[in-house]
């Protein structure tokens, strides 16, 4: 045994020993350990059943009540709050016991008979009358613990007949009757509440869409009746309560919609005049809002029936419009007009308004992995409604400066980075062809249009202006599907004042001198995404994005071909032609509260043809970093088996145009908003030509021995969502290595990554 093992051996002794909390129960209780289940049946029941049942009652037993915790084996929150106890416990011991203690669960807290009771009430719930229970206590006097084991034994379920609506008066009974065709029962169904609660919510809900205003799934009872039969069957009836009010059993119509397009608390709105405008009132002193623009976010109407889901459906799309802070929309009932089959609602909207103007202004202090670090600030000014049609209009500039404190060859290496953009978005699609809003139920789409300058000093190197415009669409589909799509986006960029230093590392590499001389790039890109990560309260998420950039297509139509072969200009300016594609695709399975096992791929190629040999370089695609594989600096991993460490030169980029990656994360809760997580990365990047200044970087069939790999382990302070993200990774597999040195796990080659937000 070496002294290393030894040593690990003698604290695993000492903490157990340590942990040992039997010297601390009284003498007159035992501690309890949990309970066994034993299921049998008097008649045959299918393995799926029985799963469930069993499912159904271990979560009885489980939390009736739950039995102290323990790691590896160790009550260690049980022995904090033991060490609590001692007369002086000392500030150590008090914080531990704060933090990580648990009282003792003794076996005089569990009530066996009242869990044999719950654990027949869950199978009557479920049709499995008469069934019996029993239990034991199983005690343990020298490890002073105790346990119970509880046998039931199951008796043969009670299935339905026939599902009949009883005695329900008109037009409800119509109603009920006409969705029927979608109920969950089903006949030769086993009795379960469970399931008959569902169905009452089900009618509800469907009621609440065609008008039942006052109705509630409570007002309905469900009879069952098992004397027409002797071999456990029985009629199932469904009845209205009496004490079921006149104004619940009938639909209600809107008679009349009032909206205030500019309210506030102090607001008096007894003295307004209404404008009428497509049957409905809206009431503003003065302009605040167009009613052409507001009023297709309205899918409320004079003379329908109440429905809570158009109701839902104006309040979201009038609240995704930028200008409201708060959307209310109340219902008053018109006693008046109340008659046997109909009832008349006064639909009241009010919005109240954000603030038109305001001014941001963001602070930074930047730290990037290339050591160059620096402050930042940026200054915004947003106009909100700014041509009242709900306009958001956002200026913004910037200014930021870097230095390299810890360069090579300690060259003074610094730069400075201006930038001004401009940004305004409608809340409705504009388009040379009308599109009615009735096509865009769920929401309608926003038209976004953008204008950036930029200027980058890299002081030694070279100075970059670049500008970019974009025209666009992007709309949500419904709650976890979105659209977005960019017809024009045009990027240019002009490199000037180019170093001699800098034009010698060009010169070494051709596709990186390509890369830079794209300077125009014109086309359309299109995105489409799926996130299944909104739905919190499923085990299994998916969420799925693909992007689309296409560039170059349309200006090829105006340009025309160089005699000599060199790439075609437009307006003087050479332009690039390429298409990308990009898949993104997340998968979360949730074990329970905040442990949840978070994976993803990606996949991207981009193809430069036609007027281009390579991607522009603002389009390639680079690997490492703590958004991808965490164990390699940013730009550091790829392409292929290339080596960068063996790059003298300052400014260099490891770019490819096909990158592939995967990440795994086991992410579980440590304290209140601390989180921990434990994860592998691998990926890279690669070229589909070689590029002679990149050796080793020509994707081949061997690229499954080309990956980057890594581990390790991070801490994340999430508070509401806002995530500071610590990592610290290991690569274990460094393709850049010759092969059969690949597998190493060298912590001397750690990478500690500061980021916010979760990776994926």
């Amino acid at each position: 045994m070496t002294f290393k093992n030894f040593i690990v051996l003698c604290i695993l002794i000492v903490l157990c020993y340590a942990c040992s909390v039997t010297k601390y129960i009284p003498e007159d209780e035992l501690l309890y350990t949990g309970a066994t289940l034993e299921i049998e049946s008097d008649s045959l029941l299918k393995d799926k059943t029985k799963d469930i049942i069993k499912t159904n009652l271990n979560s009885v037993i489980s939390v009736t009540p739950k039995p102290n915790g323990n790691i590896l084996g160790m009550p260690i929150g049980l022995y904090f709050y033991y060490k609590n106890q001692q007369e002086h416990p000392g500030f150590i011991n008090k914080w531990l016991y704060k933090n990580f203690g648990e009282e003792p669960v003794y076996q005089s807290d569990v009530q066996p008979f009242e869990v044999e009771s719950l654990l027949l009430n869950r199978l009557d719930n479920r049709g499995f009358f008469y069934s019996s229970s029993s239990s034991e206590v199983i005690e343990n006097a020298d490890e002073k613990e105790a346990s119970v084991d509880y046998k039931v034994i199951v008796a043969q379920p009670y299935k339905m007949e026939n599902y009949t609506l009883d005695s329900l008066p008109q037009p409800i009974e119509s109603n009920i009757s006409a969705g029927l065709d979608k109920t969950i029962i089903k006949k030769d169904m086993r009795f379960d509440l469970p399931l008959m609660q569902n169905e009452r919510k089900r009618i509800d809900q469907s009621l609440k869409k065609i008008g039942y205003y006052n109705f509630n799934e409570r007002f309905l009872i469900f009879e069952a009746d098992t004397n027409q039969y002797k071999n456990k069957r029985f009629d199932l009836f469904l009845k209205l309560k009496e004490e079921t009010p006149k104004e619940a059993i009938i639909p209600y119509e809107i008679s009349e919609i009032n909206i205030y397009p500019y309210y506030n608390l102090e607001t008096d709105t007894s003295n307004m005049a209404a404008e009428r405008y497509k049957e409905k009132n809206y009431y503003q002193d003065e302009l605040f809002f167009k009613l052409k623009y507001l009023d297709p976010f309205l899918t409320l109407e004079e003379g329908q029936h109440y429905n809570a889901e158009n109701s839902k459906n104006t309040a979201r799309r009038l609240s995704q419009i930028g200008t409201y802070k708060f959307v209310n929309i109340q219902y008053k009932e018109i006693d008046s007009a109340l008659t046997d089959s109909l009832g008349k609602l006064e639909a009241n909207i009010y919005l109240s308004p954000l603030n038109k103007r305001a001014i941001q202004a963001e602070l930074q202090a930047v730290t990037k992995s290339n050591n160059f670090t620096g402050p930042a600030m940026s200054l915004s000014f947003i106009n909100r409604n700014i041509f009242n049609g709900g306009e958001t209009l956002k200026i913004s500039a910037k200014i930021g400066y870097e230095a390299q404190f810890t360069s090579k060859d300690n060259e003074d290496l610094s730069s400075t980075q201006l930038g001004l953009s401009a940004e305004l978005l409608f809340p409705r699609i504009i388009f040379p062809v009308k599109v009615g809003p009735h096509f865009f139920k769920y929401n309608i789409p926003k038209t976004k249009t953008s204008l950036s300058l930029d200027y980058l000093d890299r002081k030694g190197y070279f100075s970059l202006i670049s500008s970019s415009a974009l025209f666009g669409y992007t709309w949500d589909a419904n709650r976890l599907v979105t659209y977005e799509i960019n017809p024009i986006s045009i990027n240019y960029t002009k490199p000037w004042n180019i170093t001699t230093d800098f034009q010698d590392i060009l010169d070494d590499n051709p596709y990186m001198q390509d890369s830079f001389e794209q300077e125009f790039i014109t086309g359309m890109t299109f995105s489409f995404t799926y996130n299944g990560l909104l739905e919190t309260r499923k085990r299994d998420q998916i969420f799925f994005n693909t992007k689309l950039d296409i560039a170059g297509n349309s200006l090829s139509l105006f340009s025309k071909d160089n005699p000599d072969g060199s790439p075609n200009e437009i307006f003087g300016l050479e332009y690039a032609q390429y298409a990308k594609a990009d898949v993104d695709i997340y998968y979360h399975h949730r074990f329970k509260k905040d442990h949840v096992l978070a994976s993803r791929i990606f996949a991207g190629y981009g193809i430069a043809y036609g007027n281009s040999t390579i991607l522009p370089n603002v389009k390639q695609y680079f690997a490492g970093g703590p958004y991808s594989v965490r164990a390699f600096r940013i730009r550091s991993l790829g392409p292929g088996t290339f080596d960068g460490s063996t790059v003298s030169d300052t400014y260099y980029d490891q770019t490819g145009n096909i990158r592939l990656e995967a990440n795994v994360e086991y992410r579980f809760p440590i304290y209140s908003f601390l989180k921990g997580a434990a994860f592998v990365d691998a990926g890279n990047i690669w070229n589909s030509i070689e590029n002679p200044a990149l050796p080793g970087g020509k994707f081949s069939s061997d690229f499954l021995q080309e990956l980057g790999m890594g581990a390790g382990v991070g801490l994340r302070v999430d508070v509401q969502g806002f995530v500071i993200r610590l990592d610290l990774a290991t690569p274990f597999h460094n393709p850049a290595l010759p092969e059969g040195e690949r597998y190493e796990f060298d912590t001397q080659e750690s990478v500690l990554n500061f980021a916010i937000g979760y990776p994926f």
